[in-house]
């Protein structure tokens, strides 16, 4: 295991204990005491996954967040705080962290949201290569769901896996990493219901420990963007079920 992880968190307690227990999984692991420091080494160095606690010195969590995030969609980001609000971990979620780990956390579940996280950004790696692979050799064709080109497509949306384009009736859409993902499970299991526990393993990973209702959230913000002011809705609720998506309900 080669993997780099930088932590950036400003008790020196908490980020020695982080450096120990993650140098002992056998990970590359670097430190930052200040949002500043932590931009300044992300920028230097090649990481695989950063550890942010969102009170910071300096620069705050968020904006350190904010400021990778407008390079770099797909380096994975846990956010370590203390606050434990859904609109706290819905906020920073929504804003491009992959995971939201509140304090005291104990070591083992912290650990585990790693591994899903790079797992996870392993995965999606994978997929985007094979896909620009199909996109170089397959045809192209708009009527399907899926297609060797990497299109999803349904009721005028259009989404590539590859290049991470999102329109509708040829308006382009603009989605958060966590939305595109969400939508992309919809689109590959259109007219499929879905539970929100089957979201939250395909989306936010099996060793995710939140709650699923913050999959509400997030289909009230897809539904928002691919639905509001566009005919026919493709999004919808099945009362006590989950959701899915599908053109006609």
């Amino acid at each position: 295991m080669n993997e780099a992880v930088l932590v950036i968190e400003d008790e020196p307690k908490i980020a020695r204990l982080l450096e120990l227990e993650l140098q002992y999984e056998g990970y590359q692991v670097g430190k930052a005491g200040s949002g500043t420091e932590g931009l300044e080494m992300y920028g230097d160095g090649q990481w695989d996954l950063i550890l942010l606690d969102i009170m910071l010195p300096g620069l705050s969590g968020i904006e350190v967040l904010r400021r990778i995030r407008a390079k770099d969609a797909t380096v994975p980001i846990l956010m370590l705080t203390a606050k434990d609000s859904v609109e706290d971990k819905v906020s920073g979620l929504d804003l491009g962290a992959n995971d939201y780990i509140t304090k005291p956390f104990r070591i083992e579940e912290l650990l585990a949201r790693v591994r899903a996280a790079l797992r996870l950004s392993a995965a999606s790696a994978a997929a985007h290569s094979s896909s620009s692979v199909t996109r170089d050799t397959a045809q192209s064709s708009e009527h399907t769901a899926e297609n060797e080109t990497g299109w999803l497509t349904a009721g005028g949306l259009k989404l590539n896996e590859g290049t991470r384009e999102v329109s509708r009736d040829g308006q382009p859409i603009e989605l958060t990493p966590r939305e595109f993902d969400l939508l992309v499970y919809l689109l590959q299991n259109q007219r499929q219901v879905l539970s929100r526990d089957q979201i939250v393993q395909a989306v936010w990973g099996y060793d995710y420990y939140g709650d699923t209702n913050v999959v509400d959230v997030y289909i009230r913000y897809v539904r928002k963007k691919v639905d509001n002011g566009f005919t026919p809705p493709l999004i919808h609720t099945v009362r006590g079920v989950g959701y899915v998506l599908k053109e006609q309900i």
